[in-house]
């Protein structure tokens, strides 16, 4: 059985820490938090799979994503932050910390419509534009999480030494 965050994690340290979750789980802020805690590089995989542009962004080509990817995972050390992604597993077998992000769904269906709006009025940093076909992307992405979720624990199961769920990313303490 995977394990909840326990004392017993309290005094480990982790060089590699592998985040997942839904949209608007609160992966970006723990990743932010952990890094400025470890003064350790953080990487979101969105950025792995996608090349940035002040105008937008375009697709990486698999070749290259995996690339990028293998960059990040052979160094000594990260913290990776993304919805789960097969193409990206490798990161477990190399993560000494997995966090499994699983908020509640208000939870998350509150944040997409903030995040939206905050972007929308240039309130807060978007790498995307926020249109109304994003928003309802993020609320299907966020749905389909639900539904995906079984399969993510199921697959998580082979790594359960090293995997914590927690139910939202206020209680840090151990990671």
């Amino acid at each position: 059985m995977i394990r909840k965050l326990t004392e017993e994690h309290n005094n480990m340290l982790h060089n590699k820490i592998y985040i997942i979750g839904s949209v608007a789980s609160g992966k970006t802020t723990m990743a932010k938090k952990l890094s400025n805690q470890y003064n350790i590089e953080w990487y979101e995989l969105d950025n792995v799979v996608h090349i940035r542009f002040p105008n937008g962004g375009t697709r990486r080509s698999p070749e290259e994503r995996d690339s990028v990817f293998s960059g990040i995972i052979n160094s000594e050390k990260w913290i990776i932050e993304g919805v789960y992604r097969e193409c990206f597993n490798d990161g477990f077998d190399r993560a000494d910390r997995i966090i499994l992000l699983n908020t509640p769904p208000y939870k998350r269906k509150y944040r997409i419509a903030k995040r939206w709006f905050r972007q929308k009025f240039k309130l807060e940093k978007s790498n995307y534009i926020p249109t109304l076909k994003m928003l309802l992307s993020m609320y299907k992405w966020s749905k389909g999480f639900e539904k995906s979720k079984d399969n993510i624990l199921k697959m998580l199961e082979s790594y359960k030494d090293k995997v914590i769920i927690m139910n939202d990313n206020t209680d840090m303490v151990g990671i």
